[in-house]
């Protein structure tokens, strides 16, 4: 009974912090359903695009979950299922849902720009110049991890083609691949002929049960380096089309598939228990340290995106914004969303405490495969047919929102690139002259930026994922400070940023200063290796980044209070 117990708590927890929490925060920023946001002002068919709150919160939600909150409760569980249960809860309410709900509102208020422009409106140019080229090393991460995921996911050694009797990848892959297809027909269907939302959707759904069913019997194989270039060049397509052809489509479709995904595994909680077939493994707590570090700060960096991820705060500036068709939805989809994605968390963590003893010994090639393992063992043995049907689907669920993740990423990645090089009253390349229009030119930063991330991610570097935590949680911290450093300008209350902003800055920065330590012993002792010297220097960027634009929040807090005194 502690799996239920566990996943009744922290629906019950996370319910009561959004009905009270979130609608507190609304009141104190006061948010105005009667105010025109940016996708109807601006709107331009490509970027700025009105999406009904379901279709939003469908782009959203899959765009900010990816593979992080299954990955990190999961490598997390070694200090014991009651510090990630209470990271997931505490970290989703005041921490990740402050930042995402925070985000999102300051973005609206600043005509669907970035956490760069806002940084620019509070802190100075300057501040915003370094803040993306900050947030842009953290995107070549996401773009290198998740490559590495999908084409992991993806990859066959049988002869390229279809095949019978397909491998799980093998599986994965041409579902991933029809779903790409039923997402711009979808958006067809809905922005260009007319098709009502629900109709489309039951459509949809009931062309996801075929792909399903198609998929279990027919596959499609391809190598690891040939998936690679094939995503390259998807993500790079996605990134630049419309939002309504793919973005918008292909995300809402695919949320379908983790709500489903979240549905049966709480069946199987709820069934495994009554059943007495439930065993779950982890201990309470197991220590101060453990394989991957200390409780502070590894806890906090590991778990990410099931409590806090500054991932979320660019895709709340950088596409959910320019969606937004009324302020009154700014909760439901940046707080709601944050909430779910810790209910997740938390459900990785039950799935991996069905299956924690062969986890831990390592038999498990990654978290999600432990993750759909331990959800599979809920309803039946390895060797019964309904084992082998759910984990081939939540392995699918899976890779589908790391590609989505993926797609986002990249178009984040032009944004911030773009506006990396355009002056004030400058709004798009075209404003630009000389070098700067080239560089501002959006497929320039898209092509950039994939290549890089590519390259990285074929390198199947194991350093990434660990670099990724660090760099993405202190993304956190940086985006909370420019929230609260704007709120405070505007003379709005930013006392609840305090607390949550400087824990991630502390927890980020000590992380990120004990690999620079860890690694330069390595390079003295002669025994690092290309993947270590990455890692140092990526993450003493890192730092010194940081510790700028901390030093300039500082300034601006300081100023904002000397204002308030008057």
């Amino acid at each position: 009974m502690t799996a239920i117990l566990i996943i009744l708590a922290a629906i019950v927890l996370l319910v009561l912090g959004y009905i009270y929490y979130g609608s507190w925060l609304a009141k104190q920023w006061g948010i105005d359903p009667n105010r025109k946001t940016p996708a109807v002002e601006l709107e331009d068919g490509v970027d700025y695009v009105p999406a009904k709150p379901a279709v939003l919160m469908g782009h959203h939600f899959s765009s900010i979950a990816g593979a992080g909150p299954i990955n990190g409760p999961i490598q997390a569980s070694v200090f014991g299922w009651l510090p990630v249960f209470l990271w997931c809860v505490i970290g989703g309410i005041f921490f990740g849902g402050l930042q995402d709900f925070g985000s999102l509102f300051a973005s609206i208020r600043h005509g669907g720009k970035s956490v760069g422009e806002i940084i620019e409106d509070s802190m100075g140019d300057r501040a915003k110049k370094l803040f993306i080229v900050f947030a842009l090393l953290v995107l070549i991460l996401v773009i290198a991890s998740f490559v590495n995921v999908v084409a992991g996911t993806f990859a066959s050694a049988n002869p390229i083609g279809f095949t019978t009797n397909p491998t799980g990848n093998e599986t994965t892959a041409i579902i991933s691949l029809l779903f790409i297809v039923l997402a711009i027909g979808y958006g067809f269907l809905t922005n260009r002929m007319g098709v009502k939302t629900l109709p489309a959707t039951i459509a949809g759904i009931v062309c996801i049960v075929l792909m399903l069913a198609l998929g279990l019997n027919v596959g499609f194989a391809l190598g690891r380096t040939a998936w690679i270039v094939l995503i390259g060049v998807y993500i790079t397509t996605a990134s630049l089309v419309p939002v309504w052809i793919l973005l918008q489509p292909r995300d809402y479709l695919s949320s379908f598939l983790l709500y489903a995904m979240m549905i049966v595994a709480i069946l199987g909680i709820i069934f495994s228990a009554f059943a007495g077939t439930a065993d779950f493994q982890i201990p309470v707590v197991t220590g101060w340290k453990t394989g991957i570090g200390t409780m502070f700060p590894a806890l906090f960096i590991t778990v990410a995106c099931g409590a806090c991820s500054g991932f979320h705060s660019l895709i709340s500036t950088g596409t959910s914004s320019k969606q937004l068709a009324n302020e009154a939805d700014a909760k439901p989809i940046g707080y709601g969303s944050m909430l779910i994605e810790s209910a997740l968390g938390v459900i990785s963590l039950i799935a991996v405490g069905m299956v924690y003893t062969t986890y831990t010994s390592g038999g498990f090639g990654s978290p999600s495969a432990a993750f759909a393992a331990g959800i599979a063992t809920m309803f039946g043995t390895e060797e019964s047919a309904v084992y082998g049907t759910v984990y081939a689907l939540l392995t699918l669920a899976v890779s589908v929102f790391a590609l989505t993740s993926l797609d986002t990423g990249t178009r984040l990645s032009r944004f911030m690139f773009s506006e990396l090089f355009l002056k004030e009253g400058e709004a798009t390349y075209k404003d630009a002259t000389g070098i700067r229009k080239v560089l501002a030119y959006p497929l320039t930063g898209t092509l950039l930026m994939v290549v890089i991330g590519c390259v990285l991610g074929g390198l199947s570097l194991s350093q990434i994922w660990g670099l990724f935590g660090a760099a993405n949680q202190l993304l956190a911290g940086i985006a909370l400070m420019a929230v609260a450093a704007w709120l405070g300008n505007v003379g709005k209350n930013n006392k609840m940023f305090y607390i949550p902003m400087v824990f991630m800055l502390v927890a980020t920065i000590t992380s990120l200063i004990t690999t620079v330590f860890t690694k330069i012993g390595m390079v003295g002792a002669g025994t690092a290796k290309w993947g270590d010297w990455f890692q140092l220097l990526f993450a003493a960027a890192m730092v010194i980044l940081a510790v700028i634009l901390v030093v300039e929040g500082i300034q601006t807090f300081v100023a904002i209070s000397k204002k308030d005194k008057k």
